[in-house]
């Protein structure tokens, strides 16, 4: 007898009777097995360029490391061969005779020199430098924001040797009236006493506004960046809260910036304390300690190494490495505190989250 057959369930839905294989399409065109080798193959490329790019930057840095372990070391063993015949004390020996026997030299004065017009600098070129950025990125409509960060950028890579002309013969003509200025007002300070005024302001308050001038668009177009880096949402909920523009600047502008403001900040000393031809151009190196920074006196260890490199031999010449390692370390001592400082208040700044 034939059995009736279930006619309700429509044809589409018919299930296949058991132990019956039914064939999956190949979707992809190729097999699973090739599947598995193109993956293992981009893994294994993967892996391959995670390999090269960790060992050339690991590589770059210990790179880095061995330069500059080989810069102290042929800086240190010149060094050592000019101070064992130098018959004044290194330190605080303020002339420089390398040309005559015995040899006679200190960094006393250059080191000095070098210290007034880099705080000099720093102390005229940073708070310009941030109010520039604030501007540029907070305050000024977009179009003059762009035409002044361009100008800026501009002005950061301008030789330092027009600095320096500009310094020489527009600057120190027009610095003899602030000289005046500053001696008949600020003469009690000590600092700003002028033993012969009137004199061509040829001194080491001019290579501090001259360099001042030079490193101002290095620390604003860092600055800027970091400013601008900003997360808006803390902008937003400081001006939400009350607070003013200046408000909002100074509990969240500044605050998240303030590793950024430090190191462009070094960035700019550090361009201060090494800057030659600038320094050259405008002053007369004189090797006397004087704290009187409007007088015609004093030089730098740049400036030094710089007018006596040509005429030197021998252990002149070792002398002036000597004083180069000198700058070598201020420069590292410097970096380093700066170092400390970002890591001693970066929990204070979100430029780290």
């Amino acid at each position: 007898m034939e059995t009736p057959r279930d006619t309700s369930a429509p044809p589409g839905d018919q299930q296949p009777p058991q132990g019956a294989h039914t064939a999956t399409p190949n979707l992809a065109g190729s097999s699973p097995q090739r599947g598995r080798s193109s993956l293992s193959d981009s893994s294994r490329t993967g892996r391959r360029g995670d390999a090269i790019f960790k060992f050339a930057s690991s590589g770059s840095g210990v790179l880095l490391l061995v330069i500059m372990a080989a810069i102290a070391a042929f800086l240190t063993v010149r060094a050592i061969s000019a101070i064992s015949a130098n018959h004044g004390n290194f330190l605080t020996t303020a002339e420089w005779q390398t040309q005559t026997d015995p040899i006679t030299f200190g960094i006393a004065a250059i080191a000095l020199g070098t210290i007034i017009s880099a705080v000099v600098a720093m102390a005229l070129a940073v708070p310009v430098a941030l109010g520039i950025a604030l501007f540029i990125s907070h305050y000024a409509p977009r179009r003059i924001a762009q035409a002044l960060g361009y100008v800026v950028d501009l002005l950061a890579a301008v030789p330092s040797i027009v600095f320096g002309l500009w310094g020489a013969l527009f600057l120190v003509p027009h610095m003899i009236g602030v000289n005046a200025w500053l001696n008949q007002y600020f003469s009690w300070t000590y600092v700003f006493h002028q033993n012969e005024p009137g004199t061509q302001p040829r001194s080491l308050f001019t290579v501090g506004v001259v360099l001042a001038i030079m490193i101002l668009p290095i620390i604003t177009a860092v600055t800027r960046e970091i400013f601008l880096q900003v997360p808006r949402a803390h902008e937003e909920a400081a001006l939400a809260l009350g607070a003013t523009r200046w408000e909002m600047i100074r509990t969240a502008v500044i605050p998240f910036g303030r590793s950024g403001i430090i190191s462009a900040s070094m960035l700019g000393l550090g361009r201060a304390l090494g800057e030659t031809m600038a320094v050259a151009t405008v002053l007369s190196p004189s090797y006397v300690i004087n704290f009187h920074i409007l007088d015609p006196a004093g030089s730098t260890i740049a400036q030094n190494i710089a007018s006596q490199f040509g005429e030197s031999q021998g252990t002149g010449r070792d002398a002036l490495i000597a004083a180069g390692l000198v700058l070598f370390v201020i420069t590292l001592l410097v970096n380093g505190g700066a170092r400390l400082i970002i890591a001693r208040r970066k929990e204070y700044s979100g430029a780290d989250a």
